[in-house]
């Protein structure tokens, strides 16, 4: 894509922050937006008959079983493997996964191979090395060697800087969200494809950042970034 920024993660906390605070659009709505687009990805890039969603306990894992429950309509056997149990999520992202017990969607504690993993644990907060059963999941996904779509980041990397993480997901293809993040672009062999997604930032949140783009999605809500 041309005529489309990188930015930092401290860039994009702001973006996420003006979208809130000062327009009102909430964190579930992004998460959604999120969710569905990440669905969409992978029932065209992929057509599973099966995924499994690792998710995390905070916006990423959020995502991640917003795309479940899409997925799971879709009449997708779909599984979630938590990071953390739900009790110890954040309260966005807990009311996710409610909604999944409610509709039955299977919760597993072990990860089961499946046509796609959805990567949904570590988002851009992460700081350091992923650490206990983050990193534990990691481990055993990268020896899988299955397909891996990873949701704004492939857990362990630097959205920033592009340090891999000790350990950090392998995909083979990433969606990241509104805008690529600088990191993403240093470390490509982690990363795999990269796809951009719309969250429904208005264009006036990046004037605001002095960014002035074309609109990327102007041919669909998720779009090839490289």
């Amino acid at each position: 894509m041309t005529g489309v920024p990188a930015i930092t993660t401290d860039r994009m906390r702001e973006v996420d922050r003006v979208m809130i605070e000062e327009l009102g659009i909430e964190l579930i709505q992004m998460m959604e937006n999120a969710g569905r687009n990440l669905a969409l990805l992978a029932v065209q890039r992929y057509s599973p008959e099966s995924v499994t969603v690792l998710a995390g306990p905070g916006g990423n894992g959020g995502g991640g079983m917003a795309a479940a429950r899409h997925l799971a309509n879709r009449g997708i056997r779909v599984t979630v493997t938590p990071v953390k149990a739900i009790e110890e999520m954040t309260p966005i992202p807990a009311q996710q996964a409610q909604i999944l017990r409610q509709m039955a969607v299977e919760f597993s504690d072990d990860p089961r191979r499946a046509d796609l993993i959805l990567d949904a644990m570590l988002g851009y907060s992460l700081v350091g090395d992923p650490h206990g059963r983050a990193a534990e999941l990691i481990h055993k996904v990268n020896e899988w060697n299955d397909p891996v779509l990873s949701l704004d980041t492939p857990s362990g990397l630097d959205t920033t800087t592009g340090r891999v993480g000790d350990p950090c997901i392998r995909a083979d293809a990433t969606m990241t969200l509104a805008l690529p993040k600088t990191g993403l672009m240093e470390a490509r062999q982690m990363v795999g494809d990269l796809y951009l997604a719309d969250i429904s930032v208005p264009p006036s949140v990046y004037l605001a950042f002095g960014i002035e783009l074309q609109d990327p999605f102007a041919k669909g809500p998720v779009v090839r970034a490289g």
